[in-house]
C-alpha cells in the first residue's frame, strides 16, 4: 500500500481515522464561533442599540471570528507544545546515543536492546512482555548500581560470577570459606572453573584461590583433593588456617577481578550465601587487595596427608629406626 492510499483511505475507500477526527473538530469550532456570534447579536439587540442591524452584524461577525481565531491559537499552542516535547525527546535520545558511541559499551549492543524490546512489545503476549520488562528493569538496576559504585542481589548470583570471569583480563584473586565449600561440587562450579581455564589459556590471566579454614583439623583429604583439582586447571591454590595467625582474622568470601571490581557474598544464619554484592569503589577494592595479599602470604601449600605405617603382622618384631 502506497503512502497516498494511506493518506486518502483504506482498501474499502473509507476515510482514514485521522481525517475522520479532523471534521468533527472543525465542525465544533465553526459551531462554537457561530454560537458566540449569534449570542453577540442577541445581546446587542437586547441592549437596544438603535444604529440599525449593520452594527449588530458587524459586532457579531467580529466577535465570532475572534472566537474562531482564539480556538485555532489554542490548538496551535497545544500542537507546538507537543512538537516541543517531541524535539526535547529527540535531543535527549541523540545525546544518549552520542554518549554511548563514545563509551566503552558498544553502541550496537544498545541498539539491539532497544530494537529487541520494541519488537517484543509489538509481537509478544502478555506474559512475554511482562517477563521482558522485568529483565529490562533488572538490567537497568544493575547499570544504575554499578555507575553509583555498587550493585546487589539476593542469594548467590552465579551468572554474575561466570560472566565477569569471561571478562577478566589480568588477575583473579579469590577466597573460599566453609560457607561456599559445597559450591565446588555443583554444576555452576564446573562452569565457573571452565571459564577460569579459558581465561588462563587464552588471555594469560593469573588466578589465585585461598581456601580458608579455622583450625588444622579442617584441612581434610577432600580439601587437599580440591586444591589439587584447581592446580590441574592452572589455578594457584593455597590453604590458610586462621588459628595459625596471631590476629585470627575473620574472612568473608570475596573475589577481586583485575584489581578493579569486587564480587562478595555474605552468609545467613544457616551459613548459606545470603546476598551478592558487586563493588567498585576504589577505597573498598584497595582494602580487599591488601587483605588478600596479607592472607596469601600467611597461607601454605596443602601438604599431602602423612602415610601411616601398616600394622605389623602378628609375631613380627617392631622395626627400629636407624640413628
Amino acid at each position: 500500500m502506497s503512502g497516498a492510499s494511506l493518506g486518502a483511505g483504506n482498501n474499502n475507500g473509507q476515510v482514514a481515522p485521522q481525517q475522520d477526527q479532523r471534521f468533527p473538530r472543525l465542525f465544533l469550532r465553526i459551531l462554537l464561533s457561530a454560537a458566540v456570534g449569534g449570542g453577540t447579536f442577541l445581546l446587542t439587540s437586547l441592549l437596544g442599540v438603535d444604529d440599525g442591524n449593520i452594527w449588530q452584524l458587524t459586532a457579531s461577525i467580529a466577535i465570532g471570528s475572534a472566537a474562531l481565531i482564539v480556538q485555532y491559537l489554542v490548538a496551535f499552542g497545544e500542537r507546538f507544545e507537543k512538537v516541543d516535547r517531541r524535539f526535547a525527546e529527540i535531543i535527549s535520545a541523540t545525546e544518549l546515543f552520542s554518549k554511548v558511541d563514545g563509551s566503552v559499551l558498544r553502541s550496537e549492543e544498545v541498539t539491539r536492546l532497544v530494537l529487541g524490546y520494541t519488537k517484543l512489545r509489538e509481537q509478544g503476549g502478555d506474559i512475554v512482555q511482562a517477563f521482558g520488562e522485568k529483565e529490562l528493569a533488572r538490567l537497568a538496576k544493575l547499570m544504575e548500581g554499578l555507575s553509583g559504585g555498587s550493585a546487589d542481589c539476593p542469594g548467590e548470583n552465579h551468572e554474575w560470577l561466570i560472566d565477569i570471569t569471561d571478562c577478566v583480563k589480568m588477575t583473579l584473586d579469590a577466597t573460599s570459606t566453609s560457607v561456599d565449600r559445597d559450591f565446588w561440587y555443583s554444576g555452576p562450579a564446573e562452569r565457573y572453573l571452565v571459564a577460569q581455564e579459558k581465561a588462563i589459556r587464552r588471555r594469560g590471566v593469573e588466578i589465585r584461590r585461598l581456601f580458608v579454614v579455622k583450625t588444622p583439623n579442617e584441612v581434610t583429604e577432600s580439601l587437599r583433593d580440591l586444591c589439587e583439582e584447581h592446580k590441574r586447571r592452572g589455578i594457584d591454590a593455597r590453604v590458610l588456617v586462621r588459628s595459625s595467625m596471631a590476629s585470627n582474622p575473620k574472612v568473608n568470601d570475596f573475589i577481586v577481578f583485575d584489581r578493579e571490581l569486587c564480587y562478595e557474598t555474605s552468609p545467613d544464619l544457616q551459613s548459606n550465601p545470603d546476598g551478592t554484592w558487586l563493588r567498585r569503589e576504589e577505597e573498598h577494592v584497595e582494602d580487599r587487595i591488601n587483605q588478600f595479599d596479607e592472607l596469601w602470604a600467611a597461607a601454605t601449600e596443602p601438604s599431602p596427608e602423612p602415610q601411616r605405617d601398616p600394622d605389623p603382622q602378628p609375631g613380627a618384631a617392631p622395626s627400629v629406626a636407624s640413628g
